[in-house]
């Protein structure tokens, strides 16, 4: 039986986890100090959670030798904040040791769970049973289904079934950005005998709000969100969160405008290659970073793009949070 701290128990009953960018200077080398600021004001502005070597935080710090550095910092900057303690989940991806090895770092800094990215070239849904198993013999599991567009697998009802009877599954983010895979999940889930143990999570970002107000198969929700998209505007998007159980008939008609505005943020018109870029551009504008730098030089925003995002933060005023963020950035920012 899966010991619950007091962590896993704020995963399981729902909350808003971003995903943490990450922080670079012009020459593309970590920035430390604004990545601390990004974490204080994912946590000042009320996330329950947050998600570390993540896609938005860029795969490649795998190779550029941060992920130990970006995953320490966040769980020191955690530690010297007051009130309730975050849920830290860590990304973990690769072959089975790979993703063994990660689980066990995030392990040794005080992470709750690992999001376990399912990318594993030639892998069969056995395969991927098996790794997750053996990471979650080192910390409990958050299942992860990613959209084909960015190299997800397509995976069935019997997998998430058989994924969700793991003793050490805690989580699945469901980030298919297609509504029928979507359900897959919650039938998959719906038919364990640990569905009641099992926090679905929405990581479809173009249905956000639709999602968290739905009714799924088996009487399942979806409890919170662990998104790019709240990596951005954190406290409209807890604002929201934690207004939707009382007025669901405002935020229904606020669904449509916060998929319009991700479709910025994320660059949809150019199949997301400009999505972590337009992450950095709103946190940029903010002056939470100092520029919108990625790991990869061929990564940045894609024409048009800057535009769009100007026009959202217009037409949307009750989606960001621009006032909450030049109050306290400097003392983020210290």
């Amino acid at each position: 039986m899966l010991t619950m701290n007091r962590a896993l128990s704020r995963l399981r009953a729902g909350t808003v986890i971003p995903a943490h960018p990450l922080a670079l200077t012009a020459d593309r080398a970590f920035d430390e100090r604004r990545q601390a600021a990004l974490t204080r004001y994912y946590l000042a502005a009320g996330a329950g959670g947050l998600a570390v070597g993540v896609h938005t935080t860029q795969f490649e710090i795998r190779q550029a030798g941060l992920l130990e550095p970006v995953l320490r910092l966040a769980a020191d900057v955690t530690a010297e904040a007051a009130g309730e303690r975050p849920v830290l989940v860590a990304g973990a991806c690769g072959p089975t040791a790979q993703a063994v090895a990660e689980a066990e770092l995030a392990a040794s800094l005080g992470y709750d769970a690992v999001l376990l990215s399912p990318v594993v070239p030639g892998a069969s849904e056995s395969d991927l049973l098996a790794r997750a198993q053996a990471v979650g013999a080192v910390l409990p599991v958050v299942g992860f289904y990613l959209q084909e567009a960015i190299g997800g697998p397509v995976l069935s009802r019997g997998f998430w079934r058989a994924l969700a009877d793991q003793p050490s599954t805690v989580a699945v983010k469901v980030a298919a950005f297609d509504r029928y895979r979507s359900l897959d999940v919650a039938h998959g889930v719906a038919a364990s005998d640990r569905a009641d143990q099992v926090a679905l999570y929405t990581g479809n970002d173009d249905h956000i709000i639709g999602d968290l107000l739905a009714e799924l198969p088996g009487g399942l929700r979806f409890v919170g969100g662990l998104l790019g998209q709240w990596a951005v505007w954190t406290r409209a998007a807890v604002e929201m969160f934690d207004g939707l159980r009382n007025d669901p008939a405002l935020w229904w008609g606020r669904a449509t405008a916060l998929t319009d505005a991700n479709a910025a943020v994320f660059d949809t018109a150019h199949d997301f290659a400009g999505c972590i870029a337009g992450v950095h551009e709103v946190l940029r504008r903010q002056g939470l970073l100092a520029g919108t730098w990625c790991l990869d030089p061929a990564e940045g925003l894609s024409p048009g793009q800057a535009e769009e995002l100007t026009r959202v933060s217009a037409a949307y005023p009750w989606l960001t949070d621009d006032d909450f963020v030049a109050e306290h950035l400097d003392a983020w920012l210290r």
